[in-house]
């Protein structure tokens, strides 16, 4: 299994090979779709996990071998408009799902038992989590701007 990443910057992508990815194409200077088909040989990948929206969606869908899924779970770029579903088949009878949160905690128990397994995972060390933007609670507002803009990698904590 090989993993390919993309981001909106050769910084992010940058950062995308140094955790891991064999392969990361900056979306806003090349054709993805066409570079994963190339990568994989024509044939497209499995599952495609898509946090951009409206700006990638199209691409994304181009991406997937047939009965490949596609998870949508962000509007980074804005939201996706409607589609129809019918295109899904001749694109290869594909899967589209859209994860949100509150469908995932939709009792205590599920919610602690997800938070167990997330912290179990974390304190063994299998993840890295970088926190690479700090900003005073004062400054709330400078946060949720570089946020918005896309400027921000890993964590973004505020600080009181």
């Amino acid at each position: 299994m090989q993993l390919i990443g993309t981001a909106g910057s050769d910084e992010k992508c940058a950062l995308a090979l140094a955790h891991g990815a064999k392969f990361a194409i900056n979306y806003k200077t090349e054709d993805f779709a066409a570079r994963v088909k190339d990568i994989t040989g024509g044939q497209g990948v499995k599952v495609v996990y898509d946090g951009v929206g409206k700006d990638t969606w199209d691409k994304s869908l181009d991406c997937l071998q047939p009965f490949g899924l596609m998870a949508s779970f962000g509007n980074a770029s804005g939201p996706v408009p409607p589609f129809a579903p019918g295109m899904l088949g001749p694109k290869g009878s594909l899967y589209v799902t859209r994860q949100t949160l509150f469908s995932h905690i939709t009792s205590r128990e599920r919610t602690q038992a997800m938070a167990d397994e997330l912290f179990a995972v974390v304190l063994s060390g299998a993840v890295n989590i970088r926190i690479d933007q700090r900003f005073a609670l004062a400054d709330v507002q400078a946060a949720h701007r570089s946020l918005e803009a896309r400027q921000t990698t890993g964590c973004t904590i505020l600080l009181p």
